[in-house]
C-alpha cells in the first residue's frame, strides 16, 4: 500500500512538473545569445579582477616575508 502511495506521488509530481513546464515563456534565440554574452564577458571581466588582486597580495606577502 505504502508503495503504490508513493508511485502515485511520483506520476502526480512529474504531471505537475509538466504543466508547469508548458506556462515557461522560453527566451528567443537573440534573448539567449545576448544573455550567454553578457554572463562570458562578465565572467571575463571579474576573473581578471580577482586575478589582479590575487597578483598584488601575492606581491604584498612577498614583501612582508620576504
Amino acid at each position: 500500500m505504502a508503495n503504490k502511495k508513493f508511485f502515485n506521488r511520483i506520476v502526480n509530481f512529474i504531471k505537475e512538473a509538466i504543466t508547469e513546464l508548458k506556462k515557461v515563456v522560453w527566451p528567443s534565440r537573440k534573448d539567449l545569445k545576448n544573455s550567454t554574452i553578457i554572463v562570458i564577458v562578465t565572467v571575463i571581466i571579474v576573473s581578471a579582477f580577482v586575478g589582479i588582486v590575487d597578483l598584488v597580495f601575492v606581491g604584498l606577502l612577498t614583501l612582508l616575508i620576504g
